[in-house]
């Protein structure tokens, strides 16, 4: 029996973090018909919100900037919808008093607010991407088919690779080089519950110098959290060396190394492992155009710049990529 091809949609984007929302959104204002596909069960991706019990944990990104006036508007936006606010501009005296957005009540009311009008489809995990004819098909790792006339990729490139790879899809030997180069850093992230307040100070944030932490954040300093709860973000040169040793025994010598800035006992913690945290290095472009026919381009913050607003610019960029080369030209 032949598997079924749901082709239900002009452009599928594969992925539901900031590039995948920013992208379907603009085709979707552009009259196209978009379906999203994710493999988890919340979208976001990075901008990513956790509760355990009365304490909240933004566990991947922590704030947003916005230097892009495209994005700065978005923003505005997000905050007259009640779901952005101002956290600081900087956690140190000698920082550049630049906006730190965060969203509220968590980062992923940001995602929430890009999804409002989407049609996706979450826990569906994409196993190959492959041409027929004029469109694409992608392969669920489920064996169920979809089919698009045009397709954005924003999974972390060496995932995407895989996914074309399976697929058959040939690249062009300079994109095969560039994008191949792309690496990211890992990061193991432990959210605990604390017995009391830390002795942080406002606003929250800080990144110490040396040591296996690269990131702590008191959630309820920064205003999202009921109870005292810190976020902690190893270093990348940590998370590769601890990557395969026990989570838990990780998590409490990152939290021994804390001591100094929590100063109070832990009641519960958990740890997240983020194979993908940031590129490394970015891609000069915006996005990586594969194909323009059929359309078929990568984006992401491995293009833009490794920040949630570089993601965002990205998946603009792809999906004026796609706009134009699937809108017939106009007789003048």
């Amino acid at each position: 029996m032949q598997n079924a091809i749901h082709r239900n949609a002009d452009v599928l984007v594969i992925g539901a973090g900031m590039a995948g929302l920013s992208a379907a959104a603009a085709l979707r204002k552009a009259g196209l018909e978009v379906l999203v596909l994710d493999k988890g069960k919340q979208i976001g991706g990075r901008m990513a919100t956790r509760r355990v019990g009365g304490a909240t944990f933004d566990h991947g990104a922590q704030f947003v900037t916005a230097r892009d006036p495209r994005f700065a508007a978005l923003l505005e936006e997000a905050q007259t919808a009640g779901v952005a606010v101002e956290w600081c501009r900087g956690f140190t005296p000698e920082a550049d008093g630049h906006k730190r957005w965060r969203g509220t009540p968590g980062m992923s009311a940001l995602a929430n607010f890009g999804s409002i009008g989407l049609e996706i489809v979450q826990e569906k995990q994409v196993a190959a991407v492959s041409l027929m004819g004029d469109h694409w098909l992608i392969r669920m790792a489920d064996v169920e088919i979809y089919s698009a006339g045009a397709i954005i990729l924003t999974a972390p490139v060496p995932q995407a690779l895989v996914l074309l790879e399976a697929g058959g899809i040939q690249l062009e030997q300079a994109l095969k080089t560039r994008l191949s180069a792309i690496q990211y850093e890992r990061c193991l992230a432990v959210m605990a519950v604390l017995k009391g307040p830390s002795l942080m100070q406002a606003p929250g944030g800080f990144a110490p110098t040396h040591g296996p932490i690269a990131w702590i954040a008191d959630n309820q300093l920064k205003g999202i959290s009921d109870e005292p709860a810190v976020t902690i973000h190893a270093t990348d040169a940590f998370s590769v060396a601890q990557w395969d040793q026990n989570r838990d025994e990780t998590a409490r010598v990152l939290l021994s190394a804390a001591e100094k800035w929590l100063g109070v006992g832990i009641k519960s913690f958990q740890i997240h492992a983020w194979r993908y945290s940031k590129p490394k290095q970015t891609d000069p472009l915006r996005c990586a155009v594969v194909s323009l026919s059929p359309p078929l381009l990568l984006a992401g913050d491995a293009f833009a710049g490794p920040r949630v607003e570089g993601a965002a610019l990205s998946g603009w960029a792809a999906a004026e990529a796609v706009i134009h080369a699937t809108r017939p030209v106009q007789n003048l």
